[in-house]
């Protein structure tokens, strides 16, 4: 059984590496998959489509959104990694791709995670969502309420782990939205990251799916799936030079051919694209106040989303910056005081806010008589 893994194992490395060399461009037809798409999660601007609307089956890639639930439900209090999980039933008698869970079994938050992550343990999903929802049809109706959250317009979840059934449906853009907001929750990279890793004292091992995970540069996660209806099946994240993207594949025919696109997605997006994230390039970094118990407020560029560009973009990109020459208190930190426009080729790209840094307060007689009472106590 090693043996066969292993042979499996190294034939799609040595598949997927031919994929490896980037593109300057892509067609539909060097992508064997129907159904494919891949952003820069942070824009969410689309780097390459093809039938990323299309409504398909998804397999595991379900999984995602289970995943970004629990991890939204760990970040807010409901649950902790070190919650004791019972294991129904019902979770039980999943099959598929599993852990071999029996009823009444106990396992943490933490590994029921891993094993989903990894193992794709379909047994362990749904252990998860009766964890913290009390049955997996309650849970899936808060799969179905998070992604018209997410503006998953092709997406119905019938269940939480992927298993074929009737109407459970979604597209490579829905899943990509899905996986954007998952990998804001860096610490799932702990577990899309592991390759080999054991559970019940050592007793149980389980492998990783995604075989992008040995031949693939800056490879992060996240997640495949294969099923009858779905075909084979993969949301793939990445990051290089501080870029991720996200590719996603549903419906190919083979395990190897969803690898080996999803590695050209990827290649593509970073031989031809590049990051930035908007700059106050002015030697101004301060303006007056007026009437204020300061005299002036320090300012800066307000966050901004990254910009996704062509290579070689970031520098032809100029900076139109217009700021207020003074203001008036009360100045609250975060309070709009100007604007830099970003063009390319006379062409707007985006427009960032210049802020406020802190708070200034209007001067009011009693507000003097106070800081001069306290420079007086310190003397």
């Amino acid at each position: 059984m090693f043996i066969k893994r292993l042979l499996a194992v190294i034939f799609t490395l040595l598949i997927v590496m031919s994929a490896t060399e980037p593109s300057s461009a892509l067609s539909d037809e060097e992508i064997s998959s129907p159904s494919v798409v891949l952003i820069e999660p942070q824009s969410l601007k689309i780097l390459y489509e093809k039938n990323a609307n299309e409504q398909r089956a998804c397999a595991s890639i379900t999984k995602v959104m289970t995943l970004l639930l629990v991890m939204e439900a760990i970040e807010s209090g409901k649950i902790a990694y070190d919650d004791v999980v019972t294991t129904s039933e019902h979770a039980k008698s999943m099959g598929g791709s599993d852990i071999w869970l029996e009823v009444g079994e106990q396992m943490t938050v933490d590994e029921m995670i891993k094993a989903t992550a990894v193992a794709s343990a379909n047994d362990a999903a749904v252990a998860l969502a009766e964890h913290l929802c009390g049955s997996e049809d309650e849970f899936v109706s808060l799969m179905n309420k998070r992604a018209k959250e997410l503006n998953m317009k092709n997406t119905v979840f019938k269940n939480c782990n992927g298993l074929d059934e009737e109407g459970h449906i979604t597209s490579a853009y829905d899943v990509a939205l899905m996986s954007a907001e998952l990998i804001k929750h860096e610490k799932i990279y702990d577990y899309t990251k592991i390759w080999i890793d054991h559970l019940r004292g050592g007793e149980t091992q389980i492998v990783n799916t995604n075989k992008l995970l040995k031949s693939f540069d800056g490879i992060t996660g996240l997640k495949t799936g294969t099923t009858s209806q779905a075909g084979s099946c993969i949301s793939a994240t990445a990051n290089r030079n501080g870029m991720d993207l996200v590719a996603v594949v549903l419906g190919s025919d083979t395990g190897t051919a969803r690898f080996k696109d999803a590695a050209m997605l990827l290649n593509y997006g970073f031989a031809n694209y590049e990051v930035i994230k908007p700059k106050l390039k002015t030697e101004v970094n301060e303006i007056k106040v007026e009437n204020g118990m300061q005299s002036a407020v320090k300012i800066d560029c307000k966050e901004s989303t990254a910009l996704v560009l062509e290579k070689g973009g970031s520098e032809k990109v100029t900076q139109n910056v217009k700021i207020k020459e003074s203001v008036k208190a009360q100045v609250n930190k975060g309070d709009k005081v100007g604007e830099i426009t970003l063009t390319l080729d006379d062409k707007t790209l985006s427009k960032v806010d210049i802020i406020a840094c802190e708070d200034v307060e209007k001067m009011t007689f009693s507000a003097v008589f106070y800081e001069l009472f306290c420079a007086l106590v310190t003397l």
